[in-house]
């Protein structure tokens, strides 16, 4: 899906037994497109399978200055706003809507894959920025994620082979940056390894509960598509880090 001039929300209600937790889903597609059926509609099939409330986000596209195509790699001083705006929006309109969708408003985290790994760094540590106008009521709600989940996230390292984080999201890691789940192989030729590590000490570094998965092989974008490799088996590993942060338990 390509040009969205326009954000929306898709929800998903649990097809089991519900948890009281929400996770926003952020597809990727380099800020240019977005895979809504690889990392959206598959992903919130899986999310609802186990109780989770899914909520699919279709945000604006293409989002300036994020083309990856330009060597000067301007995204790593400007913030994706349009982007960043529509997630932060989400945030706050699932909270506001807590009661009615059966939602415990201190369990709703993030996924993002690719580009969408690199919002959710940006929602999990801009929070704090008030970056639209006020709509309505639902922006006095907080937009920090309980949670936050990148897979095979883009662009948060300055250089291959350099643990150097992005200093637009470095400057911005506190200890209130979300316990976080950081997935990666090591032959990702689209994003590389080090997004994931450079991301890594960062929190480790700020106090803040952080788990990495690195993987030989695996590359990028693969979702949940079948695969006899190791990584094929990350699904299971979230649904147990979920539960070891309080986010699988009673509402």
């Amino acid at each position: 899906m390509t040009n969205v001039a326009r954000p929306t929300l898709t929800v998903y209600a649990p097809r089991t037994n519900a948890t009281g937790t929400a996770v926003v889903v952020i597809p990727g597609g380099g800020f240019q497109g977005l895979a809504m059926d690889l990392e959206g509609t598959e992903i919130c099939d899986w999310l609802s399978s186990r109780g989770i409330t899914c909520v699919l986000l279709k945000y604006r596209v293409p989002s300036i200055p994020y083309v990856w195509q330009c060597a000067c790699r301007p995204h790593n001083h400007s913030l994706s706003l349009p982007s960043l705006e529509d997630v932060q929006r989400t945030l706050r309109l699932v909270r506001a809507h807590a009661a009615q969708w059966r939602i415990n408003p201190h369990k709703v985290g993030v996924i993002g894959f690719s580009a969408g790994g690199f919002l959710v760094a940006e929602a999990s540590t801009y929070f704090e920025a008030r970056l639209y106008p006020r709509v309505d009521a639902a922006d006095q709600l907080s937009s920090r994620p309980d949670f936050a989940i990148a897979v095979y996230p883009g662009h948060l390292s300055m250089a291959k082979n350099s643990i150097a984080l992005n200093p637009l999201i470095e400057s911005h890691v506190t200890a209130q940056t979300p316990p976080t789940f950081l997935l990666q192989n090591e032959d990702d030729h689209v994003d590389q390894i080090e997004d994931s590590l450079s991301y890594y000490m960062a929190l480790k570094k700020a106090g803040v509960p952080v788990e990495l998965h690195a993987y030989a092989q695996g590359g990028h974008a693969f979702g949940l598509r079948a695969t006899h490799l190791p990584v094929g088996s990350w699904p299971k590993l979230v649904e147990q880090w979920l539960g070891t942060i309080g986010m699988l338990g009673p509402r």
